[in-house]
């Protein structure tokens, strides 16, 4: 019998077939080109155009970012190192980077202390933006405003001391009769601030400031992109909670509180923020007592907050328009008072809402900042529209001190932008 006969199969395979490379119009490079950039014939047209401008533009900015100069003292000196050739003057950014970071009258001897107080800011704010560390670092974080005031403007470190324990005991005091009632918590908590800092600020003696650690740096001193700084934090920080109360104001039962919410939502958000600073600058001062001088950083503070805090209002009510029904019928079948179904079920989910729209709206305030220079407030373009242009040495530059400045702002607000949508992924918003 052959062996054909008694063995029908030639061939078992032993394993499996490698599989074949694809093809090479279908890997790596060439296929991110082909689907990206000519997956069809306009597209293909939209990218050469796109690529023809981006050669233009590179064509005159390369030069004249290689050929820039850095090491003059004045923009004459520059276009003499230049010698007709394109080249940009750095120089004057090496020579007046201090201004432009700490404004021209900030002691050159105390930048330790706003760089001191940055630093501290990132610690203070971890806990706060990645909720995965202890809860424990949120008491730094309660404490920092009052470490940074003392670190900026310097002075009695008293001050700073007594406004502290006129929080805590606010606080206290909230605590102990907002459980009965909400109004008579709230407004007995500011009471007792008020009466703390009022006997506080009569024992404070009048020349603490002059023994005190720290040198005393008047807020007209406070200038560059520390100002920018300073007010964007400060006025982000204040109009969060202010917009959420003025949300479920907007939306509360009681017509009193909601016409109010109404009409100061609506008032707002129909002014300028220009109009605002102006009415900070010149009119506030007298709401006032006569004998008193309100900071004008306290007054701007006080009018970009009240006007972040209404657009961040309507923000967090579309996002509490957008939460279903069954919501507040399931806090209300678990037995929940308004207070607990808000902190507990309702505001979790509409504040995850309104994740898009609450960062617009605080990249928006921190770029308003520099608006402050229309008041005569030295900001970052402040000192480039007003100290530096106005010099002989560097009346001209332009492009360099306002590239400079875009420069910072898009560090601050593109690490913004990227933060809420790592944000938005761990919530996962889009997945409710």
């Amino acid at each position: 019998m052959s062996d054909k006969t008694t063995n029908p199969i030639a061939f078992v395979a032993k394993g499996t077939i490698p599989p074949a490379p694809p093809p090479a119009s279908q890997a790596g490079v060439v296929k991110w080109v082909r689907d990206n950039l000519f997956s069809s014939v306009p597209n293909g047209v939209l990218t050469l155009v796109a690529l023809a401008v981006i050669y233009l533009l590179l064509q005159k900015t390369v030069p004249w970012l290689v050929n820039g100069v850095w090491t003059t003292s004045s923009l004459n000196e520059c276009r003499e190192v230049l010698d007709g050739r394109v080249g940009a003057c750095f120089s004057v950014l090496t020579e007046r980077w201090h201004q432009l970071l700490y404004g021209f009258k900030y002691p050159a001897d105390q930048y330790w202390r706003p760089n001191l107080a940055l630093v501290l800011l990132l610690v203070a704010a971890a806990p706060v933006l990645f909720f995965d560390l202890p809860r424990k670092l949120l008491i730094f974080t309660g404490l920092y405003p009052f470490i940074a005031f003392w670190l900026i403007w310097g002075g009695t470190i008293m001050a700073p001391i007594v406004a502290l324990v006129g929080f805590v005991a606010a606080g206290a005091v909230f605590q102990i009769y907002g459980r009965g009632s909400f109004a008579l918590g709230f407004f007995g908590g500011i009471a007792t601030a008020l009466i703390v800092w009022t006997l506080g600020g009569m024992l404070i003696p009048e020349g603490a400031s002059d023994n005190a650690m720290l040198q005393a740096v008047p807020s007209r001193d406070l200038g560059g992109f520390m100002l920018n700084l300073m007010l964007g934090v400060t006025c982000v920080s204040l109009s969060l909670p202010l917009g959420i109360a003025l949300a479920l104001g907007r939306q509360s039962d009681m017509p009193l509180i909601k016409w109010i919410c109404v009409v100061f939502i609506e008032f707002v958000r129909g002014v300028p923020l220009i109009t605002l600073l102006f009415v900070a600058s010149v009119m506030l001062a007298y709401f006032f007592p006569p004998d008193a001088t309100v900071d004008l950083f306290l007054r701007v503070v006080i009018m970009i907050t009240l006007f972040s805090a209404a657009y961040i209002a309507e923000v967090i009510r579309g996002g509490l328009a957008a939460l279903p029904k069954g919501q507040y019928e399931a806090a209300d079948s678990l037995g929940l008072d308004y207070p607990q179904a808000m902190r507990l079920i309702i505001l979790p989910q509409a504040l995850k809402i309104s994740i898009p729209g609450i960062v617009n709206v605080a990249v928006g305030l921190f770029k308003d900042t520099t608006l402050v220079s229309v008041i005569s407030m030295f900001d970052l373009v402040g000192m480039i529209r007003g100290p530096i242009l106005a010099s002989t040495e560097w009346n001209g530059v332009y492009w360099e001190l306002l590239g400079f400045a875009a420069f910072l702002f898009f560090i601050v607000c593109y690490g913004i932008s990227q933060y809420s949508q790592w944000l938005e992924r761990r919530l996962a918003t889009d997945h409710r």
